[in-house]
């Protein structure tokens, strides 16, 4: 069956007249599966009933021959039943449960609705159980989205927040929205009638104004070692932050920016530059980045500093030094990261 997004089919399911017997959740994105399955839940059934017509179960415990009673059991004093099974990425291994749900897909029962939740691990959908199933694919939020959803979150923990607030969560936290939950349950946890400026967000959050990862990378990319290197200590402390994550932050800019560059070798210019980068992210959807609109812009000002030797002398570098901070001898991923980000400064003094 064709896929849609989490966000469209949030958007429909209050409205939409009938539910598909059986619905398959995939992508990387686990929280927006949560709040699929909630809403898929609040449709499907009674919440007095709830407990009586909600079977739960993992794929990895989940036998052949349990499949047939699982699915076929009436529901108790309602219309329907839903039966989640999660981790169906198990399935690779355990071949004849999954054969068994197949089998069960060709039919399924009109009283069950069926679930597939499968992990964040495996992104990507199996080809015959969405070919049987409602597809929705829960993707990692763009930074505008993951705005929005910041500002939907906070309103159902009532807790308002200004924009710069919002942003700031954005741009500190990232894109992936476990970590941005956590960030708003914080703020949310104030007493009553407190409110809400950047200042008590950057204290919560822990990560100031201007000392974010993306304060870091675009120092780098724009040749400020000095800054860049000052910037290093405070944002290596920040919590969830390493120096992996930070050499594959830096990567994915230096591929934005060689989609730049090679569209500034192709003679485009300005705003017609800016817009080309901005399709770019539109279709690869790149991790990472800070707010899209103005990271096209950034990456396109750098284009010029960074012809294709230099860009191709980074990315060895950015890989050189991934792979000595996933040696487990390393320890000193300060001194690695310092280094790389030396060495692409001095590339940028070269290339000039």
């Amino acid at each position: 069956m064709r896929a849609q997004s989490a966000a469209d089919l949030l958007r429909a399911l209050p409205r939409s007249s009938d539910l598909a017997p059986a619905w398959y959740l995939t992508g990387p994105e686990d929280v927006l599966k949560e709040e699929v399955l909630r809403a898929l839940l609040d449709r499907a059934l009674d919440p007095s009933l709830r407990d009586f017509n909600l079977d739960q179960r993992s794929a990895q415990t989940l036998e052949p021959e349990e499949v047939e009673a699982l699915c076929g059991t009436l529901p108790m004093m309602s219309d329907r039943r839903v039966v989640v099974i999660r981790d169906v990425e198990a399935w690779k291994r355990r071949t004849r449960t999954r054969a068994a749900i197949v089998r069960y897909l060709e039919r399924p029962q009109p009283e069950t609705l069926l679930v597939l939740w499968q992990g964040s691990a495996e992104p990507r959908p199996e080809a015959d159980l969405a070919a049987k199933c409602a597809v929705v694919t829960c993707d990692a939020l763009s930074p505008g989205d993951a705005q929005a959803w910041v500002r939907t979150e906070a309103a159902r923990l009532g807790v308002a927040l200004p924009d710069d607030v919002v942003a700031h969560l954005v741009q500190a936290a990232g894109t992936e929205l476990a970590a941005l939950r956590g960030e708003v349950k914080k703020l949310s946890a104030l007493p009553e009638g407190t409110p809400v400026t950047l200042a008590i967000a950057e204290a919560l959050v822990g990560v100031r104004q201007g000392e974010t990862v993306l304060d870091w990378r675009d120092a780098v990319l724009r040749g400020d070692a000095a800054r860049a290197s000052a910037l290093l200590e405070p944002v290596l402390a920040q919590s969830g932050v390493s120096g992996v994550r930070l050499v594959s932050l830096l990567g994915t800019a230096l591929l934005c920016v060689r989609a730049a560059r090679a569209r500034y070798d192709d003679g485009m210019r300005g705003r017609g530059l800016v817009e080309a980068v901005f399709g770019v992210f539109r279709n690869t959807r790149p991790f990472g980045l800070g707010e899209w609109r103005r990271d096209a812009a950034f990456f396109a000002e750098c284009a010029p500093q960074w012809p294709r030797p230099r860009l191709r002398a980074a990315l060895q570098a950015a890989l050189r030094a991934d792979r000595l901070l996933k040696e487990t001898v390393v320890s000193d991923e300060r001194g690695i990261v310092l280094s790389l980000s030396l060495e692409l400064a001095a590339s940028g003094r070269r290339a000039a």
